[in-house]
């Protein structure tokens, strides 16, 4: 009987996209059972490859174009246009703009970082004659919660005296008033959906700041000057436009980019799943399936609030399939994820090592790291 095994990863920051993972584990497990069927199904959640996934899978296009980076750099980004679809319909990711792999290590301090650089995106995919917009949040290297983005577009922050914030989140403490005036007419005129992760809010305890901050290289007196200016931030936008933004679904996604794009220019937050797989074809997939594999990063406490993993185990439960995850790193309370469906999860890590060296080898760590569970696959078929 022909094993039928399902692909459904996640890519791995800073090294393979979701396309790349996928080929990597198939090539190790098909070095020692090459008789298998093998399905793949990269995933995306809105981080890196959001854009390029979704344009691939409806026969779309991609377009390049140069926007100011989260260090004010000019960086190489890219925005594109869904194939098959009535209304002309521009997808892109906040990451190709102002992702963490834009900063350098030794400039990553998120009072500074901006996302003025999405806004060039949106801007750039008006000009081609968008009708919606569809922005994927993730893996960003910012935290100012989405007010570079509106500034691009004509939005108008405001200090005491009139005058105009400059960027990063270290200046919205400053803030006193939204100017919409200016703001560009034609986002009046276009559907603008985000997929975003939902469990993510801009303020409190489990605010972006505090949960995230560390992570894009905030010192803890950061972290507590970063949450003080979002809720500075979201105190204005409930005096200024009647919107209660601190503990809103998604407003923390991506340092707060969910909250400028609602609050700011009008678009409508969603599960980034329910925006995901009206494109891809997992759901149609899994059935088919006697076993899952997915894979990311790290496995961690977090992985149940909307990581990939968690998501294809939820949606393989459902028909009481097995589910393997091969993961960079395992962190604090990874095993919280058994109860969420994974079955068995391991480290594609051999040795301890410097990031850097596991990043720089990551098509090799992961590919030798399938043929080892394949190697186990086989003895349990030897074993029944």
């Amino acid at each position: 009987m022909t094993l039928n095994i399902l692909i459904a990863p996640s890519g791995f920051k800073e090294s393979l996209d979701a396309e790349q993972v996928a080929d990597c584990i198939a090539t190790g497990i098909t070095r020692v059972l090459p008789d298998v069927k093998i399905r793949k199904a990269p995933l995306v959640d809105g981080g890196e490859g959001f854009t390029k996934t979704l344009v691939a899978a409806t026969g779309g296009t991609l377009h390049d174009i140069k926007v100011t980076g989260p260090v004010g750099q000019q960086v190489q980004a890219h925005f594109g246009f869904l194939g098959g679809t009535s209304k002309k319909t521009a997808v892109l990711e906040m990451a190709a703009a102002a992702g963490l792999r834009l900063v350098p290590s030794d400039m990553r301090n998120p009072m500074i970082t901006t996302t003025y650089g999405v806004g060039e995106l949106i801007k750039a995919a008006l000009d081609a004659g968008a009708e919606r917009i569809l922005v994927g949040c993730g893996d960003s290297g910012t935290n100012d919660g989405g007010a570079g983005m509106a500034q691009a577009l004509g939005v108008k922050l405001l200090d005491e005296n009139g005058n105009d914030l400059s960027l990063g989140c270290g200046e919205l403490i400053k803030l006193q008033r939204i100017d919409l005036s200016e703001r560009d007419s034609r986002l009046n005129q276009v559907q603008i959906d985000v997929a975003c992760n939902w469990h993510n809010v801009l303020c409190g305890d489990k605010g972006v700041a505090r949960v995230f901050g560390p992570q894009k290289g905030a010192s803890p007196a950061t972290v507590e000057a970063m949450a003080s200016a979002l809720e500075h931030y979201a105190a204005v936008i409930k005096a200024n436009l009647g919107i209660d933004v601190r503990q809103m679904p998604g407003g923390g996604a991506s340092g707060g980019m969910g909250t400028g794009l609602h609050a700011l220019i009008g678009a409508k937050l969603h599960p980034r799943y329910d925006i995901v797989m009206q494109y891809l074809e997992l759901d149609n997939l899994i059935p088919e399936a006697d076993l899952v594999i997915t894979a990311e990063g790290c496995i961690d406490f977090q992985t149940p609030c909307g990581k990939i993993p968690a998501e294809v185990a939820k949606r393989a439960k459902r028909y009481n399939l097995p589910v393997i995850a091969l993961v960079g790193t395992i962190g604090e309370g990874a095993e919280i994820n058994f109860q969420q469906g994974i079955d068995y999860f391991n480290s594609i890590l051999t040795h301890p090592c410097q990031l850097s060296e596991a990043i720089s080898q990551t098509s090799t760590l992961l590919t030798n790291a399938s043929e080892q569970l394949a190697r186990l696959l086989l003895v349990g078929r030897q074993i029944i």
